[in-house]
């Protein structure tokens, strides 16, 4: 039971545990943003080509409502602003981690001078550089 209380421990304070709760709260507020912009921006204008038909209320009635019987529908409106949330999400998500690369691989370029190169980069490249050295002078030994 310590173990797992001190694994625990090092789990949370190590920061994976705030950085998770970051990312749902980050997530949480994102979704809120992507469903505005769909419903309020995206939407009206797609409703105004659809001649003022909300695409949310667009389904196929199997079964119309009788007496106490409701009415059995297929809601494909529903599915294509779902589907319409998701690319935007998709979209956006990809956008941001381009945009993030981008920056990393200027981080990890150890000749960029301008950003400072992370040390197991900067390692790997003197190794790098060590074997290119180490493979001229082998050939040329082996060409003498």
């Amino acid at each position: 039971m310590k173990g797992f209380i001190k694994e625990f421990k090092d789990f949370a304070i190590k920061g994976n545990m705030i950085d998770m709760a970051v990312g749902i709260i980050i997530g949480t507020a994102f979704n809120n943003v992507v469903n505005t912009l769909v419903k309020k921006v995206v939407m009206p204008p797609l409703s105004l080509l659809t001649d003022d038909v909300n695409l949310a209320e667009r389904k196929y009635i199997l079964r119309e409502a009788e007496g106490e019987a409701s009415e059995v529908a297929i809601g494909y409106g529903e599915l294509i602003e779902v589907l319409i949330d998701f690319t935007i999400i998709a979209l956006t998500i990809f956008v941001v981690i381009k945009f993030m690369n981008r920056f990393k691989k200027k981080a990890e370029d150890p000749k960029n001078k301008a950003v400072e190169t992370p040390k197991n980069i900067e390692l790997l490249a003197n190794i790098e550089n060590l074997m290119k050295e180490q493979n001229t002078l082998l050939k040329n030994k082996h060409l003498k």
